[in-house]
């Protein structure tokens, strides 16, 4: 083998590490970039059409079906987007927290907002049980910011019709078996968010009371934009 044969074929490995080394570099603030402009999107788009539709519509709600959230369950989701069925919205702005809530617990449901936990469950009665993914070195995305929610903290979710406000009134860590936290209780309107802790060996729970549902207006849906 030629001299200028090799030096060809280390250039070409090196450019191939450095590509694979940026890659590697940048991974988690792209999937990042991603996660946020989809969430974005969603929130922007969403219509009450579009509530009544995808309401309608079949999904999964088999959590044991739910990957982690990497590279290529968030680029699967960006392709997908046309088939993620957002049905409302969630603010809790003490942390910065503005998702869409997306029927069904799918990989693309949860790589793109807070992800509905029961068939069944509708704003403002019963139980509304919401998942979402923890993203590990960001504060920012999905439900990571419920890390630094506190009690007695305004959660508001929508449909576009009215507008639900729920007080903080749990916040605590508990095994992934814990399903009892997502069950209806005679008597209570709740609002349950589910999350991942200790580095997804345990789950984070949020748990708040209904407070006033109103109807929505220009003004109270304001509160679901960033």
């Amino acid at each position: 083998m030629s001299k200028r044969v090799r030096r060809w074929i280390v250039n070409v490995v090196i450019g191939v590490l450095l590509v694979v080394g940026l890659a590697l570099i940048f991974n988690e603030p792209i999937k990042n970039w991603i996660i946020d402009n989809m969430a974005q999107n969603h929130i922007e788009q969403l219509t009450k059409k579009k509530v009544a539709t995808n309401t309608k519509k079949k999904t999964t709600f088999d959590f044991r079906k739910v990957k982690s959230l990497g590279v290529n369950e968030v680029a699967h989701a960006a392709v997908n987007q046309n088939g993620i069925l957002t049905i409302g919205k969630l603010a809790i702005p003490s942390v910065g927290m503005h998702l869409p809530i997306v029927k069904g617990l799918s990989n693309d449901a949860l790589a793109t907002g807070g992800a509905t936990m029961k068939a069944n469950q509708k704003m403002g009665r019963g139980n509304y049980a919401l998942a979402g993914h923890y993203m590990l070195n960001n504060g920012t995305n999905l439900f990571s910011p419920l890390d630094n929610i506190k009690l007695g903290a305004a959660v508001y979710i929508t449909n576009l019709s009215r507008v639900y406000q729920y007080k903080v009134t749990v916040k605590k860590v508990v095994n992934p078996y814990a399903t009892e936290l997502i069950a209806d209780v005679a008597g209570k309107k709740l609002i349950t968010l589910i999350t991942c802790a200790d580095g997804g060996v345990n789950r984070l729970a949020i748990q708040g009371t209904l407070v006033t549902s109103v109807k929505a207006t220009k003004t109270n849906l304001a509160l679901f934009s960033k």
